[in-house]
C-alpha cells in the first residue's frame, strides 16, 4: 500500500486514529502530529500506558481499551517493538496500519497483511495528509 492516490483515499474515508507511542510532550513529533490529526477533524486517541493524556487527547493503555472502532493504527515506536504490537492490531482490526517515517519491520507485518488490513511503513501521515491537498472532514 504505497501508492499516493490509495493512501490519500485511506486519509479522506478515515475518521479515527489511534496514536500508538504518543508523548505529552509538546517537542516530540507523537504528541505534534497527533495535535495536527486532531485539529484535521480526526478522532484522535493516543495509546501510551504511562500517561493518560496528551494535550487534548485522551491516551489509554492499550488498543484494545479504546472504545471506539480505529481506522488508521499511527504507529510512534521503534522498528524493532513491531512485534510486540501485533496481537493487539489484530484483535482491533483496524482498516489500516501506518508506521511513521523511519519505522519499518516487514517481518513483523507478515500476519497483519494476512488478515488484509493495509499498511504503510516509513511514512509521515502528516507529509502525506499535506500531499492530498484539502481533506473535507
Amino acid at each position: 500500500m504505497e501508492n499516493l492516490i490509495d493512501i490519500c483515499n485511506i486519509l479522506k474515508k478515515s475518521k479515527t486514529i489511534a496514536v500508538v507511542g504518543i508523548s505529552d510532550n509538546p517537542d516530540r513529533t507523537s504528541f505534534q502530529i497527533a495535535e495536527f490529526l486532531l485539529k484535521k477533524g480526526y478522532n484522535v486517541f493516543g495509546v501510551n500506558p504511562k500517561i493518560n493524556s496528551s494535550g487534548n487527547i485522551k491516551v489509554y493503555p492499550s488498543l484494545t481499551l479504546i472504545p471506539e472502532k480505529i481506522d488508521i493504527v499511527n504507529v510512534f515506536r521503534r522498528s524493532e517493538l513491531i512485534p510486540e504490537l501485533i496481537p493487539d492490531i489484530l484483535t482491533i482490526k483496524p482498516k489500516t496500519l501506518w508506521l511513521q517515517q523511519g519505522i519499518r519491520n516487514d517481518l513483523a507485518l507478515a500476519p497483519v497483511l494476512d488478515a488484509n488490513i493495509n499498511t504503510i511503513q516509513d511514512k509521515c501521515i502528516a507529509v502525506f495528509y499535506s500531499l492530498c491537498g484539502s481533506i473535507n472532514r
